[in-house]
């Protein structure tokens, strides 16, 4: 069963910890400074677009603010202190249950210091064995998510898969 985290309900217009379920590979595509679109404040943040739409199926992915710390880490990762260069880096993302914030201690996301392992394996329809696990596994579960820990997919091939695994079985 799925579970709702309780931030849900405060739709935010950025990624959040009620987001990140576990630690998660995603392709920053650019950064800008914006002003902030909750309109809570009238400042300027760095923001991070990501190259992926969706954080898991049917769930659009949202943009990051990207505060000191996760700044810094851009920096470090990039090689540039400028906002311009960190374009199309791959970083991890995972919850902080440790973030100061004022005398309390919050979640709060954190890009990991170490550049995340890429290169996992496409699943592709033309290889029939990993696609037919990729059915009975999406068929259990209901879902992608774990098939996208170990494997890359396409949103053309997300939703053939599904299609795919909806469809009534063989029995012969």
């Amino acid at each position: 069963m799925e579970k709702t985290h309780y931030r849900k309900a405060f739709n935010s217009p950025y990624l959040s910890s009620a987001d990140i379920v576990e630690p998660t590979v995603l392709t920053i595509k650019y950064v800008r400074l914006e002003k902030d679109e909750t309109k809570k404040t009238k400042d300027s943040f760095n923001t991070a677009h990501f190259a992926e739409k969706e954080i898991r199926h049917g769930e659009t992915l949202k943009p990051m603010i990207l505060n000191a710390t996760n700044s810094r880490t851009m920096k470090e990762l990039s090689g540039s202190a400028f906002i311009e260069d960190w374009n199309d880096i791959p970083v991890q993302i995972y919850v902080d249950d440790k973030v100061k914030f004022g005398r309390d201690f919050v979640d709060g996301l954190r890009i990991s210091k170490n550049k995340p392992r890429t290169g996992k394996p496409e699943l592709v329809p033309t290889n029939e064995t990993e696609w037919a696990r990729g059915i009975a596994s999406y068929r259990a579960k209901g879902s992608l998510e774990g098939i996208l820990k170990s494997r890359v997919m396409t949103q053309e091939n997300m939703d053939l898969l599904i299609n795919q695994a909806k469809e009534p079985e063989n029995v012969g």
